[in-house]
């Protein structure tokens, strides 16, 4: 069978929701084309939704090497995995906020648009009581998602204990 027709079957899957089976499809399509960078982006994507990152990133990163247009992708995955590791950090306590606010600012350069990134840097630095920053971080969430309540309540806890204002 060729990769694009198991690519085929990997969508009549997805269509299906079964993605387990959608990864199978789209592994057999690597197999059979290993330096498809498409196919690895595929495959990496599927992962991702599956929750699976490290294989996600692993393909992705291949579809990156084979063509860089990918990079986009792999930087994004990048990004969440960072993220990841920054709120276990956060959840352990004080001693690794900075850590974790160093994490997230490097997933923000990777994805300037990954929203979660923002919101949980703002929390970190609001831990570590750096309000001003903190309020920054927060503003800039909103910028890219002025719905967001989570970072419109947040920001307003800083101006209502007037932390923001204190500096």
């Amino acid at each position: 069978m060729s990769g694009n027709s198991n690519i085929k079957l990997a969508y009549q899957s997805i269509l299906e929701h079964d993605f387990e089976q959608a990864i199978e499809w789209f592994q057999q399509a690597v197999l059979e084309e290993p330096d498809n960078a498409e196919f690895h982006y595929k495959l990496s994507i599927t992962y991702a939704r599956s929750n699976k990152l490290s294989p996600a990133l692993m393909h992705a990163r291949e579809a990156m090497r084979l063509d860089p247009t990918y990079r986009t992708h792999y930087n994004h995955l990048r990004a969440r995995e960072l993220v990841k590791k920054a709120g276990r950090r956060m959840e352990q306590g004080i001693g690794d906020l900075q850590s974790a606010a160093e994490m997230l600012k490097r997933a923000i350069q990777l994805d300037g648009l990954f929203l979660e990134a923002y919101l949980l840097l703002g929390v970190a630095y609001t831990g570590l009581r750096r309000y001003a920053s903190a309020a920054e971080t927060l503003k800039e969430a909103l910028r890219l998602d002025p719905m967001r309540e989570d970072a419109r309540h947040l920001l307003q806890q800083l101006e209502q204990n007037e932390l923001y204002s204190n500096r």
